[in-house]
């Protein structure tokens, strides 16, 4: 289904009759509705990082809900679609913080296959809705991917930013990871917190501590192409 070790880590999962009901639920909504991601790239994050490369999780909420922007990695946009004002916060503080001047690629495909899951709590939502498919059940499936990783024994980064995604701190018990949690980067609240918290810097320090490769934040810009 995922076509890494998620398949092997989420195998009850995927064959539960539960499971199956629920995306056929999923299946009914995208017939219904105009959703975001694509149908096939709801897993985008399982797919992007597996298990065993997990560093660090930035866990968001829901997906964009504007025409051609989610992709399914949370925060991230497809290449060449104009950067959300959260994302445009990410990388303030990201040059800031490692003077990494990422232009107007908003595409964080690399984080990911740097081993930085991109996960939201919600993986679909429907057109021009913000939270629509809070209620759906996503969160059974994405608090138990929490879960589990919190089950590694090589340590984790777990980057919380607003309250909905501190609210997930409670699953993150493991004293051997490392929880950034700030503000949300949003306009609303970057100022209240998020600017100047140094995740980056923090996630690499922590990282390079425990002998794990750090994480490049570098994007190629491919606004032009």
């Amino acid at each position: 289904m995922i076509g890494n070790d998620w398949d092997i880590v989420l195998s009850s999962i995927w064959k539960s009759d539960g499971f199956k009901k629920f995306m056929k639920n999923v299946k009914k909504e995208y017939e219904m509705h105009t959703c975001y991601p694509l149908y096939d790239n709801i897993f985008n994050a399982l797919k992007q990082t597996s298990y065993k490369d997990t560093k660090i999780v930035i866990l968001g909420q829901d997906p964009y809900h504007g025409e051609g922007e989610a992709q399914g990695l949370s925060f991230s946009v497809q290449k060449g679609v104009k950067l959300p004002p959260s994302l445009q916060n990410i990388f303030k503080e990201l040059y800031d913080d490692l003077g990494i001047k990422n232009g107007n690629n908003g595409d964080l495909t690399p984080w990911a296959k740097e081993g930085v899951l991109l996960l939201n709590s919600v993986l679909t939502v429907v057109k021009d809705s913000p939270a629509s498919h809070k209620d759906l059940g996503w969160q059974l499936l994405t608090d138990h991917i929490i879960k589990l990783l919190n089950l590694k024994e090589e340590p984790v980064v777990f980057i919380l930013w607003g309250n909905f995604a501190r609210s997930k701190k409670k699953y993150i018990t493991n004293p051997k990871h490392l929880i950034i949690e700030s503000s949300h980067p949003s306009p609303f609240s970057a100022r209240n917190g998020f600017f100047g918290s140094k995740p980056f810097s923090r996630a690499n320090n922590f990282l390079k501590k425990n002998n794990i490769k750090e994480v490049n934040f570098t994007l190629p810009n491919h606004f032009e192409d």
